[in-house]
């Protein structure tokens, strides 16, 4: 028999942690290679993660609702064969088996039990992480996972709190009580200065009697660290400009029901402002491109990532090479694309490979907002509602006019304002010289 690790896969480019949404397997099942293990949340989207080998499930590491990262343990598998290989410790153990880890080292590599504690319990990675980070001494707490496991969840409660348990504490509170002496001379130094970390818990918000406390789910927790991400890292500005759609508007409104009856889907006006972009990054190259610290990278495909929204979160699919479809070709894949993220049959791959975003925020009634970067993209493009306003004409004269707001984000490491114009200045043009004798749909 051998014991072989099954350890959180990278389910995406950029994506560094995943979280466990549910298990497939329980402890002494019987699996094949390739069957499916667990459904992970990684990158907005649930993918399964299936077995590397066939045996019989031994130990579950990871926890449902955990996140971990990429490279972690988080299950164990017993296989035929290995013999008496099977019982010699792995290459990497013993770098695993040192005194204390250190809060800085890869979290990948950090094995999941920890060797030092006398009976010989074992933590998951991110408990081991969140107790080196805050100073927690884990044989000070009662866990409230199957068989007094101590889980994450555990110690964020004791960190939101503000009542750590430490090695420290604990000594200090089984020594004996010192006799009595004068009071020591004040110091100017503290003795035990307190962690950044722990100065500043999770916020304690008051819960009221009707109150509705919401869990944050595997989807929301991705949605919020990628935003979090992109505002602490990227240096946002913002511009935008008004263009005038109404050759647009009567040319879509003009052919509309033509094309349901004749390709089974509608033609959205979001079709014809992906491809207007879709152009206009072809001309400006530099906007489809990514800060990857020393260097910028100018992505050769452009791949147009479109935000579509369910009831409860975010997902942004990834229509690939966007200059090359059609009108038609592109509103077909935002159907598509969007049916299923509706049905939950969205995959990884579906999600991957994004160089630049166009968000339809005009769908629910907006004409003005400011995106956060699709980190890592150097840009994202709100659509805003196209609304009829009174405009004054070249020739002096006051129509009425189907205009729209295009709001760009931009990181200004990696684009400035120059380029940027210029750039909605030519999604602007293509836009307000769309119509029947300008352009085609197929």
């Amino acid at each position: 028999m051998a014991i072989e690790q099954i350890k959180m896969p990278q389910l995406g480019e950029s994506v560094t942690e995943g979280t466990i949404s549910k298990w497939l397997v329980s402890v002494g099942d019987k699996v094949n290679k390739y069957d499916p293990l667990a459904e992970v949340m990684t990158d907005k989207v649930n993918a399964e993660v299936p077995s590397s080998f066939s045996g019989v499930i031994k130990e579950l590491v990871a926890e449902e609702g955990e996140t971990y990262e990429v490279g972690q343990v988080i299950l164990t598998i017993e296989t035929e064969g290995g013999g008496e290989a099977a019982a010699a410790p792995a290459p990497s153990e013993p770098k695993q088996e040192v005194d204390a880890p250190s809060a800085s080292a890869p979290s990948a590599q950090a094995a999941p039990a920890k060797s030092e504690a006398p009976n010989g319990v074992r933590y998951s990675p991110a408990v081991l992480k969140l107790s080196q980070e805050h100073g927690i001494d884990l044989n000070q707490v009662t866990g409230s996972g199957a068989g007094g496991r101590i889980t994450r969840k555990d110690l964020m409660k004791i960190i939101e709190s503000g009542d750590i348990p430490t090695a420290a504490a604990a000594a200090a509170a089984s020594a004996p009580a010192p006799e009595k002496t004068e009071a020591p001379a004040p110091s100017s130094a503290p003795s035990q200065p307190a962690s950044p970390k722990q100065a500043a818990p999770a916020p304690n918000v008051p819960v009221m009697p009707g109150d509705v406390e919401i869990p944050v789910t595997g989807v929301r927790k991705a949605i919020a660290a990628n935003m979090l991400r992109s505002k602490h890292e990227a240096p946002h500005a913002w511009t935008m400009m008004e263009v005038d759609v109404t050759n647009l508007v009567e040319y879509r409104n003009s052919i509309k029901g033509e094309f349901k009856q004749k390709e089974g889907f509608n033609l959205t006006f979001f079709a014809f402002f992906v491809k207007a972009v879709a152009q206009a990054l072809k001309e400006f190259p530099q906007i489809n491109s990514m800060w990857a610290g020393d260097k910028i990278i100018q992505k050769k495909d452009i791949n147009i990532s479109i935000a579509v929204a369910t009831d409860d979160a975010l997902f942004v699919p990834v229509i690939k090479a966007a200059d090359e479809k059609t009108i038609k070709g592109i509103a077909r894949e935002i159907n598509d694309l969007a049916l299923k993220v509706r049905t939950g049959k969205l995959t990884s791959a579906e999600m991957q490979g994004g160089t630049f975003t166009v968000n339809n925020t005009g769908s629910f009634g907006s004409v003005q907002s400011m995106g956060i970067i699709n980190y890592p993209q150097a840009a994202i493009l709100q659509v805003e509602s196209i609304v009829k306003r009174p405009v004054v004409m070249n020739n002096g004269m006051i129509a009425v006019r189907d205009m729209v707001n295009l709001c760009m984000s931009l990181d200004h490491r990696v684009l400035d304002g120059l380029v940027c114009g210029r750039f909605l200045q030519r999604v602007k043009e293509i836009l307000e010289n769309t119509s029947k004798e300008n352009t085609t749909i197929y």
